[in-house]
């Protein structure tokens, strides 16, 4: 299948399991999403040599012959668009996951995995990348409003009391749910600058965020973390970011 309309983000899906394709293809689909599907990795190479055509790659791991990984590390040295890799995967171990990550995948999702919990980190994968100013401009989500002029955030109408650096975190995480931030990207995007994995700098104004945004059910937002791999605003709801004058 193809994508009828330039608009429609085109995604290649790498799973050896016709029950697993099939199910996945059903999700993605009515959503929105054109997809093709592959059950080995060496058919999916053969297209990506001759074109650069898809906007986000879904990768299994586990295949017969050449990997799920071993197409992600091809993609990254060959692919010019660089299109986003997320794997859904069987694996859960951490050591596997950061390994994925650390050759180039943008994020990944555990099987079995929930629908929505996929097509929201899709989303969040295939969201344009902003002018400078758009990505300044004031927005909401849920029941939190960011004013990036005055910089303060309110939740429920009620401005947060926060420093500086910790606006800039939670502004960050709100204006991409569910998308993934290691604790590198978090130093360099927040700190311009390395920080120690010894030092308790980020966890301190990680732990400070969830306080003062009261980041659970109650608000609809959880900020989850594993410390090798990184930290995301997960939502309870379905909800996206929109922009206010």
């Amino acid at each position: 299948m193809t994508a009828d309309t330039d608009d429609t983000p085109l995604i290649a899906l790498l799973e050896d399991d016709p029950t697993q394709s099939a199910w996945l293809q059903r999700i993605l689909q009515p959503a929105g999403f054109d997809c093709r599907a592959f059950d080995n990795g060496n058919d999916l190479l053969a297209t990506l040599r001759t074109s650069d055509i898809f906007q986000l790659l879904l990768l299994d791991w586990e295949l017969p012959g050449i990997s799920g990984m071993e197409v992600l590390r091809w993609v990254r040295a060959n692919v010019p668009s660089n299109p986003p890799v997320i794997f859904v995967t069987s694996r859960t171990l951490e050591s596997d996951l950061v390994e994925g990550l650390d050759a180039g995948a943008n994020d990944y999702i555990c099987k079995p995995c929930r629908p929505a919990e996929l097509l929201a980190r899709i989303r969040a994968q295939l969201r344009p990348q902003h002018s400078h100013a758009s990505q300044n401009a004031s927005f909401r989500l849920g029941e939190f409003s960011v004013d990036t002029i005055a910089r303060h955030i309110e939740l429920r109408g009620e401005i947060i009391r926060m420093t500086p650096k910790e606006f800039e975190l939670a502004a960050l995480f709100l204006r991409h749910p569910w998308r993934l931030f290691s604790r590198d990207d978090l130093s360099a995007l927040i700190w311009n600058r390395e920080i120690p994995s010894t030092s308790r700098t980020l966890d301190t104004h990680l732990s400070n965020i969830r306080k003062k945004l009261q980041l659970g059910p109650a608000s609809g937002a959880l900020l989850s973390a594993s410390y090798a791999l990184g930290y995301r605003l997960e939502l309870l709801d379905e909800q996206k970011p929109t922009t206010t004058p």
